[in-house]
């Protein structure tokens, strides 16, 4: 958005300046705001779901420490392969946007970015995870509108794994 506000008043400062010519054509005057990018791409936003401002709707999920701790064993290995897999899971079905550990501290370990404006699916999807199961963490949850280019967090992900 800066880089267009730039250009524009760039483009303007250049027109303003730029020496008159009796036999040069009028363009009609066009607020700027109006006007799209250039490298606006309809698709593609239609195809993340973007408003007009390129954003949309998410729901935004942070994972605290719950009342379960369950010790270092087989049990919390298990526990948390399932939460990964969970995780995997529900990126494959276009559910989970993002996500990714915290610091820990407030007892805040992790994030969850939901592709719905809809708290009860969000609630819905984040009950399957193991964690939540076992009480290891509870979910917090935030209405979030950010970007729609996050829905493409996933797929590029998938590019630059390694492991």
């Amino acid at each position: 958005m800066l880089k267009h506000v730039l250009a524009t008043c760039a483009a303007l400062a250049l027109t303003l300046h730029a020496p008159a010519r009796a036999d040069a054509p009028v363009a009609p005057a066009t607020p700027a705001a109006s006007a799209a990018p250039a490298r606006y791409d309809a698709a593609l936003a239609a195809s993340l779901g973007a408003d007009e401002r390129g954003m949309r709707q998410y729901v935004l999920v942070i994972l605290k420490t719950g009342p379960n701790k369950m010790a270092a064993g087989e049990a919390r290995t298990k526990m948390f392969a399932g939460h990964f897999a969970n995780m995997n899971k529900l990126a494959g079905e276009k559910k989970l946007v993002l996500a990714g550990p915290l610091d820990g501290t407030d007892g805040r370990r992790g994030i969850f970015v939901l592709n719905t404006p809809d708290l009860e699916a969000a609630k819905a999807w984040v009950a399957t995870d193991p964690v939540i199961i076992n009480g290891e963490m509870v979910a917090e949850y935030q209405k979030f509108y950010g970007s729609a280019a996050l829905m493409m967090v996933n797929d590029v992900h998938a590019k630059i794994e390694k492991k």
